[in-house]
């Protein structure tokens, strides 16, 4: 598997995946120029062994929360996808079907229409998010997961190499949780993955694969819905899913994960909230903190186009993605209000 890994196809299909609307990036447009080279010595060094991760480059985001992201080296990020190429076939038949992010045919929309769907079967919700998610994902449970479905250990060695270039990366941002049978070396437990790599966005569903069978088995919930670190769980009384919760807080303890406490079974009727709208079982609204923030951004854009700082296309692909987006709910009155008022002023008038 390891060979299949370093060989040359793979490694330049990695490449592709990685420049993907990309390529006008700096760091990018520098490994193309010397593409083949810079191909030739990272698969020599992946042979050898001798493949040494680089430095994250760390930022923070403030949309949908606050959250410190770090980015790996361009030439890692190859590395990222030479990896994923050969164990996402591994794992992904062995994903249940109601997982949805970073999976090929997924995504968000799909998570919407469907958690739609259940509120329409089903008259109460759970709606639960993990703390701390990224930041607390532990090593040793990670690694466990990858042993149990990766044989080779040269491929082994290489998780091992990106799980230790993360290690420490998210600690600022993690505040020390103890479980049951905790003693004080639990405090230096290797944990965290950075936000940014697709390394880490692929092995958040490894991490909380058997969290999913769990609840889609153990509990026998049939309406179930996983996006990263929030789920929904339906079901006819609240009665079950005050039970669930329980069994759910037990269960995630056990994988050094918790949720937020506020989780607590409601009327689907009332609306809840999942990746930005509110859902209802026969309307969907986006969330008022969502219109508000687009409202900013699209006042800062037209901004920096009055000053020559942005170009009208670019802005243009911003409106549109955000319109893509803002349709699957019940928008119409909001996108009219947002843009029909909008007044582009062109540079220097």
């Amino acid at each position: 598997m390891y060979q299949k890994l370093a060989a040359w196809g793979n490694l330049l299909l990695a490449y592709q995946k990685a420049a993907k609307g990309k390529r006008g990036h700096p760091n990018v447009a520098a490994f193309e120029h010397r593409l083949e080279d810079n191909l030739l010595e990272l698969q020599k060094e992946l042979q050898a062994k001798t493949y040494c991760p680089g430095a994250y480059a760390s930022f923070y985001i403030h949309e949908p929360k606050r959250r410190l992201i770090s980015a790996a080296p361009f030439r890692d990020r190859v590395a990222h996808h030479a990896l994923c190429n050969l164990i996402e076939p591994i794992f992904e038949k062995r994903f249940i079907f109601d997982s949805y992010a970073n999976r090929v045919g997924k995504g968000t929309h799909r998570a919407l229409n469907r958690a739609q769907e259940f509120a329409r079967k089903y008259p109460y919700v759970l709606q639960c998010d993990i703390r701390q998610f990224f930041p607390a994902i532990d090593h040793a449970i990670l690694r466990g997961n990858l042993t149990r479905r990766i044989s080779d250990p040269d491929v082994l060695w290489l998780c091992d190499q990106i799980l230790a270039s993360g290690a420490g990366v998210l600690s600022k941002e993690y505040e020390m949780n103890w479980f049951d049978g905790d003693d004080l070396f639990a405090k230096l437990r290797l944990r965290g993955l950075p936000i940014g790599n697709l390394t880490s966005q692929f092995w958040a569903n490894v991490y909380l694969n058997p969290f999913d069978h769990f609840v889609k088995r153990k509990l026998g919930c049939q309406a179930y819905i996983r996006y990263v670190d929030d789920f929904l769980l339906f079901a006819r009384d609240k009665k079950t899913l005050w039970r669930w919760k329980a069994e759910i807080e037990q269960r995630l303890g056990e994988m050094r994960q918790t949720i937020h406490p506020h989780a607590a079974p409601r009327p689907v009727t009332e609306g809840f909230t999942f990746l930005g709208f509110c859902i209802y079982p026969n309307q969907r609204r986006l969330k008022r903190a969502k219109g508000l923030y687009y409202q900013r951004k699209l006042a800062d854009m037209k901004k920096a186009y009055a000053r020559g700082e942005l170009t009208f296309a670019d802005m243009t692909v911003s409106v549109q993605g955000w319109v893509n987006h803002a349709r699957f709910a019940n928008t119409i009155g909001l996108r009219k209000s947002l843009l029909g008022s909008a007044k582009i002023i062109a540079p220097g008038a």
